[in-house]
């Protein structure tokens, strides 16, 4: 009896079920994971499904644009790839894959602080636009060395991470005693930053552990000023989820923000980041660029990010299942599956490039409420 021919891949759910098996189980829960109950990690999905969408017909939509401007680049997606912390967690190309899936799928990539791989053999292998991420270091000149190395590589922006002062508590990594296996580590840094990250605690997190010791939970508005004295890289905001944070990151100068709840892995109980993007664009008012990750999964959620008024979105979760299933072709067709989806969900909506996704292409948010409980029906007897 022949065995049956594997069902293809044609969804990014499709890609997670397949990448769950190939990944070691506290890797997995490390990068499927979030903090708390995961309240905020599972509303951040369900906040898509609350929207729909008002298509208009009698348009010619023959061909649809995709292309945006990031900071001046242009990509031929409005969807980047969304910072991410040791890509050999899930394939032995690390963050060599996923820079390769973004260069083959024109996607603007964002590479983490803690690559596995140093950032100016990712800047050698792109075939486009980088990003930088940057956590802020109590040792202020680990900190300074990374911005004049990212810019000395060529990435175009830095994108400074605001929303982890310290590492919220996450149940997941906590029971598994979370460390990072042999052969996986952060390129990027010595061994005064990198040490303890691969010695395991039962009941906590190494890279919890690692962050109290390292992040600056001092770093506030004031340290802008000395961050832009070191480079000449637009600045870049991500975890801004207020417009009280987003009117004075504009008012500082700041280039683009991303809002971001930090994929559910912070706060938990956070407003998600669609529903706080509306008050952050209404708050900047066009002086910066506005972002948005976290949730993300179809290509009508990217649609209805945009038409409430992203310039774009970025992915995180689905790029590494991508990488668990076939490296950089993995995450290279995740990626196309996303621009696929739009594009389609774009010519459906009679809207033929982005300057015409505006926010008519909605209607007002779907409110779920409990069903009310009722009493047992009365039982019949016969």
């Amino acid at each position: 009896m022949s065995t049956p021919a594997p069902q293809p891949l044609v969804t990014l759910d499709d890609y997670r079920t397949a990448a769950r098996g190939l990944v070691e189980p506290s890797a997995w829960d490390y990068i499927d994971g979030g903090s708390g109950d995961e309240t905020t990690l599972h509303e951040s999905e369900a906040a898509y499904r609350r929207h729909r969408l008002r298509p208009r017909v009698l348009v010619d939509v023959s061909r649809c644009d995709t292309r945006i401007t990031l900071l001046g680049s242009t990509v031929q997606l409005p969807v980047g790839i969304a910072p991410m912390a040791f890509h050999g967690l899930v394939t032995p190309e690390a963050e060599l894959a996923c820079v390769r899936a973004a260069g083959e799928a024109g996607a603007l990539m964002v590479v983490s602080t803690f690559s596995g791989t140093p950032l100016e053999d990712l800047a050698r292998a792109a075939g486009g636009p980088l990003w930088m991420q940057l956590y802020v270091f109590r040792h202020r000149p680990t900190t300074e060395t990374l911005v004049r190395r990212a810019e000395a590589a060529g990435y175009r922006a830095l994108v400074v991470t605001v929303d982890t002062p310290r590492m919220a508590r996450r149940p997941r990594d906590l029971r598994n005693g979370f460390r990072l296996p042999p052969g996986v580590a952060p390129a990027n840094f010595g061994s005064e930053i990198s040490a303890g990250l691969h010695a395991g605690t039962a009941g906590a997190s190494a890279l919890g552990t690692h962050a109290e010791r390292h992040h600056d939970a001092a770093f506030t508005w004031d340290d802008l000023a000395w961050l832009r004295s070191l480079t000449r890289l637009p600045i870049v905001l991500k975890g801004v989820l207020t417009a009280e944070d987003a009117d004075r990151a504009a008012a500082l100068g700041v280039e683009a923000i991303v809002v971001s709840n930090h994929g559910g892995r912070q706060l938990d109980g956070a407003v998600t980041a669609l529903e706080a993007l509306p008050e952050v664009v209404a708050a900047t008012a066009g002086r910066c660029e506005v972002l948005v990750d976290g949730g993300i999964r179809r290509g009508t959620d990217v649609l209805v990010a945009l038409a409430l008024g992203a310039r774009a979105v970025l992915v995180g979760r689905p790029v590494l299942w991508g990488m668990a299933v076939d490296g950089a072709d993995g995450a290279r067709e995740v990626l196309s599956v996303l621009g696929a989806e739009l594009e389609n969900a774009m010519a459906l909506c009679g809207r033929p490039d982005l300057a015409s996704v505006d926010a008519d292409l909605l209607r007002a948010p779907q409110r779920t409420t409990p069903a009310t409980p009722t009493a047992p029906a009365t039982p019949h007897h016969f």
